[in-house]
């Protein structure tokens, strides 16, 4: 393995202040940890993980380490990794590679570099580690027990591969979980989007009007936290019992 490719190991401190302070707001995942250090589950297991690469996938990640994985951590948005978060990481000895800011070319080396853990387990926001696996590592593809993927474009993707007999191990389509849809979707969702047009706008919602086309998770949370800010939410929607319940 190569070592690790953060944007500077000087702000380990500052991630590791950041990923203790969300451990505190995370409990099951810490009840796991401390089970998963006891019992070791994860012995054996050589995992890459294809994420965010924020506080909240760090915990995910020491999580794994707890339970005997070996863990090599890339990531799956290159606007989303805390610098500082990679740098806690790698600091603690884990293969990391991603910083904020990589172009193409940077993004599909560091996803590349992590496979050189040779992986026997994926954890992927988008399918691109398993797209590359397909394409470039058939070898590593025989020797998988299996994978997770989060997102809606991934599982689209996946499932094209799976009707085309092209997918070669199999994958849980994590974003298809009820309760992902029922928590991550409706309250990370909804609390995310209308913090992201906030920063990027300073917009005030109370007192406009909010036009929220779909009622399905999404669009519950989003008209939710809309309201709550005071604004004027206005739902569009053409199925009938979510109509009604909107």
């Amino acid at each position: 393995m190569q070592e690790s490719v953060v944007k500077d190991l000087a702000l380990a401190e500052a991630g590791e202040k950041r990923i203790e302070w969300a451990r505190r707001h995370m409990p099951v995942l810490d009840r796991i940890k401390e089970e998963f250090e006891r019992e070791k589950p994860l012995k054996g297991a050589r995992i890459v993980a294809c994420l965010h690469v924020t506080v909240e996938t760090a915990n995910l990640i020491t999580t794994l380490v707890a339970g005997g994985a070996e863990v090599a951590v890339t990531g799956s948005n290159p606007l989303s990794t805390q610098d500082e978060v990679a740098a806690a990481l790698a600091a603690r000895g884990l293969f990391v590679y991603a910083f904020r800011g990589e172009n193409e070319t940077e993004y599909y080396d560091c996803i590349k570099k992590a496979l050189e853990l040779k992986p026997n387990v994926s954890l992927d926001d988008g399918a691109d580690t398993i797209a590359i696996i397909h394409k470039e590592h058939p070898e590593l593809a025989a020797q998988m027990l299996g994978g997770c993927e989060e997102t809606t474009t991934g599982v689209v993707r996946l499932r094209a591969m799976a009707e085309d007999k092209a997918l070669l191990y199999p994958v849980i389509a994590v974003n298809d979980a009820e309760t992902k849809m029922m928590f991550d979707n409706r309250y990370g969702t909804g609390q995310s989007t209308l913090h992201g047009i906030m920063q990027a706008t300073n917009f005030l919602f109370a007192g406009k009007t909010v036009v929220v086309c779909g009622y399905g998770w999404c669009g519950r949370g989003f008209a939710m936290r809309a309201k709550g800010l005071g604004a004027n939410v206005i739902v569009i929607e053409i199925e009938p019992r979510k109509a009604l319940e909107a």
